[in-house]
């Protein structure tokens, strides 16, 4: 055992006592965030504007600062861009994380010297954590890689701005620098296929042993690996890999795919950041649920996705959860967002501590005939009908048909198989069959005879990175929508052929 592996193994023992204190006190420390922030920011334009000097308890705030998205804060963002100080919190953010917005271009997330230790302690320490569960901290000896945007960063009024990601790369330990990789020069690359390829170069012949990105970037880095080295799997060209850290989209609809590129079942953690804030990890070796933070310079509210659309709907604190219910989780932080609204739904698993899966995005579902089918429902029947019928799925995405040429409406699955189920008409049954069982809507319109069973219409290889590419958005943390409430998307595969005849 080397010595950075075992100081990080004294290390992840003592994090895991600190990280105690708060994981058995959840609502104490969820309420002492939350006087924190405000006593931070009753100063700011923000917290004049709102009255926050006269904001006592969750009760107020509520009555005080109405739930927004990006567009109800941009009057304030545009300030701070502006270089106004003392906006949404006091002084000027370090950074803006840029990322693409659907209604009005670019957004910039204001990441303040308060809010971007959070981001670097959440993902230390889910790495600490896992080094505490397995007892291993060998990977920390080898190499390590993270999939991500530029570190080259722009700046805005003294501002620096650029991709989460890319800013992150900058706070990478000195005692970890040596083993990272790609180089800095590569991490720079513009064009993500140019990128990758240049990657594949760097690692081949490396000792890699930790391996980091959103899964469909994953998958084509593991597939340029194996084409590249001629061997039949990922572990032959690294036999050391020990452990991957996936974000941005859920893992499981792409399991199968990653044993089947490796050879084996690596660990895996999974982590759900964003540009707003890290919200959570996986805490436990194995589990699917992730344990969401709530000592990181965050207070959560929540809205039951059900009643969201609704007038008046209802906030909630986490003391008022229930397991098993879709929430939109509304999000206050140290970065001077202000009871926002991020977009995703997510489902507690458990409450003690409190542990969540993200179910899907707001605005992302399918529910052109009131069936309101959302991702953690689609992407559970479609494991379980893996399960009976194995296959390889790239990716897919789901839009209505609500007026076919013949034959009632339906649900089209677009999949991009790498690996063709033996019988896709009984695998088409299988998911349908799930879908029934978990949304009732969707089964009473089956049963209706409003909608007919879902149809699957297979993509072309490459297909969804030759969609995004089109989109201009190959690469980084971007990714293909799973639900649509329109055919938008589904009829820009059709009009670029990628569709197998």
């Amino acid at each position: 055992m080397g010595l950075k592996s075992a100081a990080a193994k004294i290390f992840s023992k003592i994090n895991f006592k600190y990280e105690q204190k708060w994981i058995q006190n959840p609502v104490e420390t969820q309420h002492k965030v939350f006087q924190q922030l405000i006593s931070e920011a009753k100063n700011t334009v923000f917290g004049k504007d709102h009255q926050f000097e006269s904001i006592k308890d969750y009760n107020d705030f509520k009555n005080k600062v109405p739930v927004r998205d990006y567009e109800g804060l941009k009057p304030y963002i545009d300030r701070i861009v502006a270089g106004e100080p003392d906006i949404l919190w006091k002084g000027k953010p370090i950074y803006f994380a840029k990322t693409s917005g659907t209604t009005s271009g670019s957004k910039f997330i204001p990441i303040t010297k308060e809010s971007m230790p959070t981001h670097i302690r959440s993902a230390r320490n889910a790495l600490l954590d896992y080094i505490h569960q397995k007892g291993n901290s060998d990977f920390v000896s080898g190499k390590m890689i993270f999939l991500q945007g530029s570190p080259e960063l722009e700046e805005k009024n003294g501002i620096k701005t650029g991709r989460l990601s890319g800013i992150v790369a900058h706070y990478v330990p000195k005692y970890l620098q040596k083993n990272r990789l790609p180089s800095f020069e590569t991490n720079c690359i513009d064009d993500w296929e140019t990128k990758v390829d240049k990657i594949v170069e760097e690692t081949m012949n490396e000792n890699m042993t930790l391996i980091s990105g959103i899964p469909p970037w994953l998958v084509m880095y593991f597939e340029k690996l194996i084409e590249k080295s001629g061997k039949n799997s990922v572990r032959e060209i690294f036999p050391n890999l020990g452990l991957l850290v996936t974000g941005g989209v859920n893992y499981n609809p792409y399991r199968e795919k990653m044993i089947h590129l490796i050879g084996d079942d690596p660990d895996v953690i999974q982590t759900y950041p964003a540009s707003e804030g890290f919200f959570g990890y996986q805490d436990r070796i194995g589990a699917d649920d992730l344990l969401l933070l709530l000592d990181n310079g965050i207070f959560y509210e929540f809205i039951s996705a059900e009643e969201f659309f609704d007038e008046n709907p209802k906030r909630i604190s986490i003391e008022e959860v229930e397991t098993d219910k879709d929430y939109v989780m509304i999000i206050s932080t140290t970065a001077g967002l202000w009871a926002y609204n991020i977009g995703d739904t997510v489902r507690f698993t458990s409450l003690k501590p409190y542990r969540i899966v993200v179910s899907g995005r707001i605005k992302h579902y399918t529910s052109a005939f009131g069936e309101h089918v959302i991702a953690h429902e689609v992407e559970q029947a479609l494991e379980q009908a893996l399960e009976t019928f194995p296959a390889e799925i790239s990716e897919f995405t789901i839009a209505p048909q609500v007026n076919p040429t013949e034959g009632l409406p339906y649900h089209e699955w677009l999949i991009e198989f790498s690996e063709l189920p033996n019988d896709l008409e009984e695998f088409s049954k299988a998911i349908d069959s799930n879908l029934r069982k978990l949304n009732t809507y969707y089964d009473d319109l089956i049963s209706g005879n409003v909608l007919r069973s879902l149809v699957i219409t297979q993509v072309c290889k490459n297909g969804f990175n030759d969609y995004m590419k089109s989109l201009g958005k190959l690469g980084g943390q971007n990714k293909t929508a799973r639900l649509s409430n329109d055919r938008k998307i589904a009829d820009e595969f059709y009009k670029l052929n990628l569709i197998r005849k």
